[in-house]
Order: C-alpha cells, then sequence, then structure tokens
C-alpha cells in the first residue's frame, strides 16, 4: 500500500476542486448552445434576407440563378435552425451550401480562408456540420414537438 504525504494530498484536493469548478460549467452547455444556435440562424437568414429581399443593404434579385437559390436557402434554413424546427435537416443543407459557396467564390483565390474572404463561409459550413450531428437541443421547437408526441 502506497503511503502519501501531506503536500500529495492536499494537491491532489487541489486538482479535484479545479475539475469540480470546471465540470460546474456544464450546466449552461444546453443554454448558450440554444442562443449560439438561435444567433447563428438568424445571422445566416439576414445573409438570405439580403441576397433575396435587398435587406440589409443588398440588392434584390441576384440575375445569377444559383445565388436566388443560395439566398433562399439562407434564408429559410437560417430561420429554422434559429427556432430549431426541422433542424438536422437545415443545417445539413445549409452546410452543404456553404462548403459549395467557399469552393465556387473562394478557393479559386487562394488556399488560405482569411486571405480570399471565405472566413464566414468556412465557420458556416462547419458550425451548421456539428448542428446536424448534434441536433436542435433541448430549447428548441423539435424538442416541443417530440415531447409532444411521446405524450400522446
Amino acid at each position: 500500500m502506497p503511503c502519501y504525504s501531506a503536500n500529495d494530498l492536499l494537491r491532489c484536493r487541489a486538482q479535484l476542486q479545479q475539475l469540480n469548478c470546471v465540470n460546474s460549467l456544464d450546466r449552461f452547455a444546453v443554454p448558450v448552445y440554444s442562443i449560439l444556435r438561435l444567433l447563428a440562424g438568424l445571422m445566416f437568414a439576414c445573409w438570405g434576407a439580403k441576397l433575396v429581399l435587398g435587406m440589409f443593404g443588398g440588392t434584390p434579385l441576384s440575375v445569377k440563378p444559383i445565388l436566388i437559390v443560395a439566398g433562399w436557402i439562407e434564408l429559410v434554413g437560417g430561420l429554422l435552425i434559429a427556432i430549431g424546427l426541422l433542424t438536422r435537416i437545415a443545417a445539413f443543407i445549409c452546410s452543404g451550401t456553404m462548403a459549395v459557396a467557399y469552393f465556387m467564390a473562394h478557393a479559386p483565390n487562394g488556399f488560405f480562408p482569411i486571405l480570399t474572404k471565405g472566413e464566414l463561409s468556412v465557420f458556416y459550413c462547419w458550425f451548421f456540420l456539428f448542428v446536424f450531428i448534434y441536433g436542435a437541443g433541448p430549447w428548441s421547437l423539435d424538442a416541443l414537438i417530440r415531447a409532444k408526441s411521446k405524450s400522446s
């Protein structure tokens, strides 16, 4: 049986207190994720509103059909993600849209997204891929619908 000194036990106790402090932040994971999903969805919808409705300094209805389609995907998909309705489907489509946007508009100009102004496309692509995998979370319309269907 090993023999521990008082210093070893104090050091071990301090490490446990640090771990408990970090683990106590877990209670904020759901609300913070839900707020992040809401904000990212609304910001994404604003980009769509700029493309198809001319809001926020945008020009209404681009002449390029691919931009019109992308704008509607951004507007509708962003709103669905924000409220948490059909979240996984919307996030998957939005993630793919941002991947296409990056490779069509930004990647031909260089490798690094920060140099080609493609960092938002990359961020949205990966964030929406995470939302697709993680789901809407408990603070969403998807969760309300699921809870009602289980209680019926």
